[in-house]
């Protein structure tokens, strides 16, 4: 029942936010939507299976714009992903020092609320360290729900034009071939997730994807409404992530998780900017590698612009791995100044 709940207010949220001509409504709606009734005490979420499933769905259909002008492209990669990790660093800098001295936060729950992106991680380690896991739960969600929505706009406004459904890429595979790939892709999955990689439903979709379309054996169109539910429910499951949140806790977070979100936008932006001059990329398609939003949705957000899958991926999984060795030595050094 909850889970048919969540849904249906996403569905709402989408309908909504595409009658109004939102960017990118059909993943700012739901979110939205979710958030909102989740605020009024509404029980929201997504049961794992379902939310596994989708991903591997958005994986299989991002993977259909993977070209061979990749291959080329590629050799300008390790530019914007040590790029990225100049990003982080300075975010968290940043973020812890504004936590710090204007929240005035501990410095164990700053470093935590301040990380951009690896949640479920941060989460368990901050359950052994501290006993502020909620705050620091409630400004990381903060943190992704605004980057869902301030990246689309941001993209709209760049791209001189709105996000509309009519953008979206979606794959070109037909519904046979969707399940001689989807099957090896789960199988994938399982294995990724048993070596604990980071988004592994989506990871293995896109890359299953990426190698038949590549190879040019899995040619067809994946039904729009499949694509498009999967991104609703998507900006649902963002969404879904106050469920269980106070009006009076997120009150009390909602400053500073918005302000360490703008220190991140700002930032990525500018380094964005910079890494565009160096390697000649489409802006557009750096702002959505490098924001520091949630992985699977900064991905799905390369649909709407065309971006490469592939390239908004592996910078994500940079910046998370970057995360796995930055956040435990910086709660070491205690970011001594």
């Amino acid at each position: 029942m909850v889970v048919f709940v969540t849904v249906g207010s996403g569905l709402f949220g989408a309908g909504i936010a595409w009658a109004l001509g939102l960017a990118a409504p059909f993943l700012t709606g739901p979110a939205l939507a979710v958030a909102f009734v989740s605020l009024m005490g509404v029980k929201c979420h997504i049961p794992l299976y379902f939310r596994n499933a989708v991903f591997l769905i958005i994986g299989i259909v991002l993977g259909s714009g993977v070209t061979p002008d990749i291959l080329r492209e590629a050799l300008t990669w390790p530019i914007s992903i040590i790029l990225t990790c100049v990003s982080v660093s300075l975010i968290m800098l940043c973020s812890v020092f504004v936590l710090e001295c204007y929240f005035h936060m501990d410095r164990t729950t700053s470093i935590l609320a301040s990380s951009p992106g690896h949640l479920s991680f941060i989460l368990s380690l901050g359950s052994e360290i501290t006993e502020n896991i909620s705050s620091i739960a409630v400004i990381q969600s903060i943190r992704v729900f605004i980057l869902t929505l301030a990246v689309p706009i941001i993209l709209s406004l760049s791209a001189d034009g709105e996000l509309t459904v009519n953008q979206i890429i979606v794959s070109k595979i037909s519904l046979t071939h969707f399940f001689f790939i989807a099957a090896p892709a789960i199988f994938g999955a399982f294995l990724m997730s048993y070596l604990k990689l980071p988004a592994a439903f989506l990871l293995s979709g896109l890359l299953l994807s990426s190698i038949g379309h590549g190879l040019g054996v899995t040619p067809g169109e994946l039904p729009k409404p499949i694509s498009l539910f999967c991104f609703i429910v998507l900006g649902s499951l963002i969404g879904s992530r106050f469920s269980g949140v106070s009006f009076s806790l997120l009150r009390s977070l909602a400053l500073s998780g918005f302000l360490i979100t703008l220190i991140g936008l700002v930032i990525s932006i500018i380094i964005s900017f910079l890494v565009h001059l160096l390697t000649g990329i489409n802006f557009l398609y750096i702002i959505i590698a490098l924001a520091p939003g949630g992985f699977e949705t900064m991905v799905a957000m390369s649909a709407f612009v065309g971006a490469d899958p592939a390239y908004v991926a592996i910078h994500h999984i940079a910046r998370i791995f970057f995360l796995s060795a930055l956040v435990p030595i910086a709660l070491t050094l205690k970011l001594s100044r």
